[in-house]
């Protein structure tokens, strides 16, 4: 074997080498780069959830990666699916959607500290007839409600353990959860601090009442429930009907967009129907 040939495979073995290391190198650096991104994807999801389960509002950083996220993921997800310009559409309207989310989120929570209303007035009262100030009977129902609720009270106890006065406890969370339940029971404990009265049986009936109200909201979702879906069936026949002649006789949708009036008409017709739908979920829906 020749000087040349031995050169020659030299040179393609490390050859083979330096390509073998850069692949290497490649995977771990996509690795890297797809753990920090599956962390961020996380950590945006991990804001989203704990604001319906904890009622921790994001942060302005928070916030603004979440609209950033949301714009981006909807210009990808409408880029695949339709194109570059209905990407852009959807990408401008990403972060009017994660604000729907979160208010959705925000929503959550406070529906859930309203569930959990009737049981923070009974462990209250029990604690104040047991013969503990409302400083004691807090810090005590807090131990034994769980849910929304009682994450809400352990907070407050733990304000209060930091040295936060009662009166300013009860207005932070009155002021960050918005629930009219629990506006109720702070407005009766402070009311008591000044006026006195018993409060224990005032609180009791405040339970009691809550109930009631619960009560009231199951029957009257399961009376409304059989006239809100069909109302969603009619909101939705069109587009099954659609669908339907799409299977039929397949681009009959896309022949619909071939001619300006039926083009104009479809479009008008799809927003009649999500004004349909709006209407039919704002008269369906149960307020006190």
């Amino acid at each position: 074997m020749s000087y040349a040939a031995l050169l020659g495979l030299l040179a393609g073995a490390l050859a083979a080498w330096g390509l073998a290391e850069l692949v290497i190198a490649g995977g771990v650096a996509a690795r890297e780069r797809g753990r920090g991104l599956a962390l961020a994807v996380s950590g945006l999801a991990e804001v989203v959830v704990r604001l319906g389960s904890e009622g921790r509002a994001p942060g302005t950083i928070e916030r603004r990666r979440l609209l950033i996220a949301g714009a981006v993921g909807a210009f990808v997800a409408g880029a695949v699916l339709a194109g570059p310009f209905p990407g852009a559409a959807l990408a401008a309207a990403g972060p009017w959607g994660v604000a729907r989310v979160l208010a959705a989120r925000r929503e959550h929570y406070r529906r859930a500290v309203d569930r959990g209303a009737a049981a923070i007035a009974v462990a209250m009262a029990d604690a104040l007839g047991a013969g503990h100030s409302l400083r004691g009977a807090l810090l005590e129902a807090a131990t034994g409600v769980h849910g929304a609720g009682g994450h809400e009270l352990r907070r407050v106890a733990a304000e209060l353990s930091a040295g936060a006065r009662t009166d300013d406890a009860f207005e932070e969370m009155r002021a960050r959860v918005r629930s009219s339940r629990l506006d109720t029971i702070v407005a009766a404990c402070l009311v008591q601090r000044r006026a006195g009265g018993d409060l224990a049986r005032l609180l009791r009936e405040c339970a009691g009442a809550f109930g009631d109200q619960d009560r009231l909201e199951d029957e009257v979702r399961s009376a409304t429930a059989q006239a809100r879906f069909t109302g969603l069936v009619v909101v939705l026949l069109p587009l099954g009907g659609a669908l339907l002649a799409e299977l039929a006789a397949p681009g009959f949708v896309t022949g619909l967009w071939s001619s300006f009036l039926t083009a104009w008409l479809v479009g008008l017709a799809l927003a009649l129907q999500v004004v349909a739908g709006v209407v039919i979920r704002r008269l369906g829906r149960v307020r006190w």
